[in-house]
C-alpha cells in the first residue's frame, strides 16, 4: 500500500518542483513600444475632437484606416456601438452620432462627396 501511494506522490512532488524552479526565474520585462504614427484625419467636424478622445485609448488610428473605405454610414454607426457595448469603450452616448458623422464623412462611403462639396 505504501508503494502505491509513494508511486502516485511522485507527480505531484514532480510537478511542484517544476513550479518552484519556474517560479524563480520568472521576471518582469521591460518593454518599450514605438511611437504611435497613425493619425486620424485631421477635420472640423464635432467628431474628430471627440474620436481623437475616445479612440485611441484602445487603439490606434490605423484600426480606422484599414476599415473598407465603401463602409457606408451604418457600418460606422454599428462598429462604434460595438465598441461601446459589448467592449466596453467609456464615452457618452450622445457623442455617438457625432463621432459617426465624423468616421464616415472622413474614412467611409461618404467621403467622396464630402471632399467633392469642398474641393479636397
Amino acid at each position: 500500500m505504501e508503494t502505491t501511494n509513494t508511486r502516485r506522490a511522485w507527480p505531484r512532488l514532480l510537478l511542484a518542483s517544476l513550479a518552484l524552479a519556474l517560479s524563480s526565474t520568472v521576471c518582469a520585462l521591460d518593454i518599450t513600444l514605438p511611437r504611435e504614427t497613425a493619425r486620424f484625419k485631421e477635420s472640423g467636424l464635432p467628431g474628430y475632437k471627440l474620436v481623437l478622445e475616445n479612440c485611441m485609448t484602445c487603439h490606434s488610428a490605423q484600426y480606422v484606416q484599414m476599415q473598407p473605405p465603401s463602409s457606408p454610414r451604418s457600418y460606422w454607426s454599428a462598429t462604434v456601438q460595438k465598441m461601446k457595448k459589448p467592449f466596453g469603450a467609456q464615452f457618452a452616448d450622445e457623442d455617438i452620432p457625432a463621432m459617426v458623422d465624423y468616421l464616415a464623412k472622413t474614412y467611409g462611403a461618404e467621403r467622396t462627396a464630402t471632399a467633392s462639396m469642398t474641393g479636397k
